[in-house]
């Protein structure tokens, strides 16, 4: 199973591949999209931090927006390369952290809700990369939510909270994308398992050194 947004990623990098040309063009490089994208992550947090939920939404958007152009910038350019990925997805998990930074210190949220939807968050993409790392697993994309659907459900309780306060909706937003995240998680590391065990593994669990 993978995620929802992420079933149409193979359209929207064709669909992209033009703007990363027009980037390439302006003189901007896949690098320079990344740390675009993080300093709108931060600067997006400082606005939902102080409550301005609907400028965070948009900031949220752009960062998003910069996020795409990078890897289709990459790809037009055809200097796409692991460091470069291991970059962006570096940046993309303190974007994460500073845009559920700015919630918990908005008050919208407890403390305690927005360490467990962070710890999902990171757990997710930890999982992902110790199983493609093993060398046994090509791709581990797959779960109940990505990022595209945690950071939709959060914009989605960003826009609502203003508007009904008494109902703590983007803290609700925030346990959502935790529990989402941590099943993911969990759905990764089983997937993983049974990919590296094969349908011949042991039933039992067994501790692997390239999974410690």
């Amino acid at each position: 199973m993978r995620p929802t947004l992420t079933r149409f990623r193979k359209r929207y990098e064709q669909f992209t591949v033009p703007m990363g040309f027009f980037c390439l063009r302006v003189g901007l490089t896949p690098d320079m999209l990344t740390l675009t994208s993080l300093c709108l992550g931060g600067v997006a947090a400082y606005a939902v931090a102080n409550q301005r939920f609907v400028l965070g939404v948009l900031l949220i958007l752009l960062m998003t927006a910069a996020d795409v152009l990078d890897g289709a910038t990459a790809r037009a350019g055809q200097t796409s390369n692991p460091a470069g990925m291991l970059f962006d997805h570096v940046v993309d998990r303190y974007a994460e952290f500073f845009i559920l930074l700015g919630i918990m210190l908005s008050g919208a949220a407890s403390p305690g809700w927005s360490v467990f939807a962070l710890f999902g968050m990171v757990m997710a993409s930890y999982v992902r990369a110790r199983a493609e790392a093993s060398g046994k697993v090509a791709s581990c994309d797959v779960g109940f939510a990505g990022r595209p659907e945690k950071l939709t459900a959060l914009i989605i309780g960003m826009l609502l909270q203003p508007l009904f306060p008494q109902l703590h909706l983007l803290q609700w937003a925030v346990i959502a994308v935790g529990v989402f995240s941590h099943i993911t998680a969990l759905q990764r590391l089983l997937y993983a398992r049974r990919v590296i065990l094969g349908d011949g593994g042991s039933p039992r669990w067994r501790k692997r050194h390239e999974l410690v």
